[in-house]
């Protein structure tokens, strides 16, 4: 029996893997921080052996309710499902399961990968509505990419979306595939409509060096990018650096910053209205966003989320505060969850890739309509 990590996106440590029914492992720490909740590891030689690993320092991790997290498992890595026998006690998460192959790969959510990135990118740039840009560079000398829809005019208002500022949140970027699949869809009317209105303006995965090396929440300078906006350092950030200078060029008419959340089991906004520029103009137009996106998809809701005054101090350093209070437009950070959907629960999947495209389709029609005057 093995296990290894050394591929895009690997995390563990492996601590003793001796007894089948014992197995212990660690959760891996950022590179540069002391966040760790995300794992990803390849099992072999295991087929039909009733496993048992014990992740020692779960209650170590960043978000340490792991109470409803079930651990997710692909033998494929293409289609994955949900392990029942997933449970928290004694500090420690454990984990019952019964490969079916020799192969098995297990993680806390679906892995987007650098290569299907790539891929998303390529197959963007071959449609005749956008065009692929590269704003700059990471830490370690990766693109930061943007994929622009629609050209710059007079009455086409500039869209902001940027997705996987915390690289673990990998929800998000299958989001923003689901979102581009239909707004690139030359059949689709809403598509077709905000193209007419709009020119957006799309970072797929704004953290490219924390996804590859498997962080939770930081860059490789083990910077968190959704704390830097204020005043974002060239070297450490450049990330958030880049992205702010061209929005700033550009000007933004309205601004979506994708997340996953590691506790609650609910998709919802977190909104900018504790900033100073939020004003009731701002409200109104915020709830039609709100309502818009309720009548598009079940999957979201509005009676949970946080609590005011959850970022203290920290608040207009967080991107779609920062935008909020810059720009006075509407400007949400979108919560996905990595467990599941408590209003729509899934018994196999749980929250999943899948539903989080859907997600990102229906966004148009909340799109569509702040667009046409909400």
């Amino acid at each position: 029996m093995k296990i290894s990590h050394n591929f895009d996106a690997g995390a563990i440590e492996v601590v003793d893997l001796a007894d089948p029914q014992d197995i212990r492992l660690r959760l891996r720490a950022d590179n540069a921080a002391d966040f760790r909740q995300w794992f990803h590891f390849r099992l072999q030689d295991a087929a039909g052996v009733a496993l048992r690993m014990v992740f020692e320092n779960a209650a170590q991790a960043a978000y340490p309710d792991w109470n409803g997290y079930r651990c997710v498992a692909s033998y494929d890595r293409r289609n994955w499902f949900r392990i029942a026998a997933t449970r928290y006690e004694d500090g420690r998460l454990v984990v019952e399961h019964t490969p079916e192959r020799n192969s098995v790969y297990y993680a806390y959510f679906e892995p987007y990968s650098h290569e299907r990135h790539l891929d998303l990118l390529g197959w963007a740039e071959m449609s005749p509505f956008a065009q692929v840009r590269s704003l700059g560079s990471t830490v370690e000398g990766r693109d930061i990419d943007m994929v622009m829809v629609g050209r710059p005019g007079p009455t086409r208002q500039p869209v902001w979306i940027i997705a996987r500022q915390h690289p673990g949140e990998t929800m998000a970027e299958w989001f923003v595939e689901g979102l581009l699949e239909r707004l690139l869809d030359a059949a689709d009317p809403v598509a077709r409509k905000v193209r007419e209105h709009a020119v957006l303006h799309i970072v797929p995965n704004m953290n490219p060096d924390g996804a590859i090396r498997g962080n939770l929440r930081t860059n490789a300078a083990g910077r968190n990018l959704n704390r830097e906006w204020r005043d974002p350092d060239p070297l450490a950030a450049p990330e958030v650096a880049v992205v702010r200078q061209t929005m700033m060029d550009s000007g933004c008419a309205l601004f979506l910053d994708i997340h996953g959340d590691e506790e609650m089991p609910y998709v919802f906004f977190s909104s900018a209205a504790e900033v100073p520029a939020f004003t009731a103009e701002l409200a109104r137009r915020q709830a039609l966003f709100v309502d818009a996106l309720l009548a598009a998809s079940p999957d979201f809701q509005t009676e949970h989320g946080y609590l005011p005054g959850r970022f203290g101090e920290e608040l207009l350093s967080l991107a779609s505060k920062w935008v909020a209070n810059h720009f006075g437009c509407v400007s949400l950070t979108l919560e996905m969850p990595f467990k599941d959907n408590a209003n729509l629960p899934d018994g196999q999947c749980g929250w999943s890739a899948a539903r989080s495209k859907r997600l990102g389709g229906a966004m148009l029609n909340a799109v569509l309509r702040h667009l046409q005057g909400g």
